[in-house]
């Protein structure tokens, strides 16, 4: 398949949806100074292409109680467990991401608690997955950065 290429009017709707995924198309236009159309067919023809896959919410984790961020580095036994491990990982909610990495650990996790006593219980239960030989766990103090309009301007700028 052909590169799709963005012009500046995609990079604008696409920067205002990563602000807030739920803006109405009508309000996009209004800004851009198109028809609510053209910001339907421009979307969708992103959609088409991959470059926008699907829209997600975001919830404030600590008005639901959920404000403790830990990061926890899995050591496997063996590194044929890695699917295995996962499936079990997967099974434990309180964990948001996970990533097969290289280096010093074999997975890394996020995972969300209500305090330092569910976050212990978490990582207790990531240590009980049978082919895990140990954790080590960064505890996450603020986070600092997280903006995925930084990068995407980065991209456009080379495209």
């Amino acid at each position: 398949m052909a590169k799709f290429k963005l012009d500046e009017t995609d990079h604008q709707i696409l920067d205002m949806l990563i602000e807030n995924t739920r803006t109405p198309f009508t309000d996009i236009a209004k800004k851009l100074l198109i028809s609510a159309g053209t910001v339907h067919v421009r979307v969708k023809k992103m959609e088409e292409a991959g470059i926008i896959i699907g829209s997600s919410l975001t919830l404030d984790y600590k008005k639901l109680g959920y404000a403790f961020i830990a990061y926890v580095g899995v050591f496997l036994k063996n590194t044929s467990q890695t699917k295995f491990v996962l499936e079990r990982i997967n099974e434990i909610p309180f964990v948001t991401v996970a990533h097969v990495t290289t280096g010093k650990f074999n997975v890394f996790c996020k995972i969300r608690a209500r305090n330092t006593q569910h976050a212990k219980e978490i990582i207790f239960q990531l240590d009980d997955i049978e082919g895990v030989y140990r954790t080590e766990t960064m505890i996450s103090l603020e986070e600092s950065i997280n903006d995925k309009k930084r990068l995407m301007h980065s991209i456009f700028k080379e495209l």
